[in-house]
């Protein structure tokens, strides 16, 4: 019986530990740290990522004017409203130095109602993450560590992407 659990228990490891074929996933080989990554809300009051330990984050930079941000937007939304990802935060930061009335229309117009805005402004945090374009989408483990990204447009509501991220849960 011991050895049963113990082989369970080495093949789950095993299977948690296997990359998954997610389009524009990059998973980094060494966790990378930051210091003090900030960011705006929509009252231009500072976030700090570090008050959010603990917990598994997103940062998802985007624009109005990029298609692609336009298409996930949507299932990015409906991640931030998944009942079983508990312990997850997501931050989409418009990095377009649009304006907040822009911003909120571009969420009324694809009925995004579980994210709040926020603004990378003026995109220090995007050139200290070294982004090279958008859609991208930083995320950082419980220790506030960068482990992977995605750069490119996802369909968030993935099953092997919600999979995935429930083990980072």
């Amino acid at each position: 019986m011991r050895f049963l659990i113990l082989f369970i228990l080495l093949i789950s490891n095993v299977i948690a530990n296997e990359a998954p074929n997610i389009k524009n996933l990059v998973i980094n080989n060494e966790l990378k740290t930051y210091d003090n990554i900030t960011f705006l809300d929509s009252n231009e009051k500072i976030i700090k990522l570090t008050d959010y330990k603990g917990n598994l984050v997103l940062l998802n930079f985007w624009a109005t004017w990029c298609l692609p941000c336009k298409k996930e937007m949507p299932s990015l939304d409906d991640l931030k409203a998944n009942l079983e990802l508990n312990n997850i935060e997501i931050f989409p930061i418009n990095i377009g130095k649009e304006n907040l009335e822009k911003t909120k229309k571009f969420f009324l117009d694809l009925n995004v109602k579980n994210l709040n805005i926020y603004f990378d402004n003026p995109e220090t945090l995007a050139k200290a993450l070294a982004l090279r374009g958008v859609p991208t989408t930083v995320l950082f483990n419980k220790e506030g560590k960068e482990f992977a990204r995605i750069i490119g447009s996802i369909d968030f509501g993935d099953k092997e992407f919600i999979n995935w991220i429930k083990l980072y849960n």
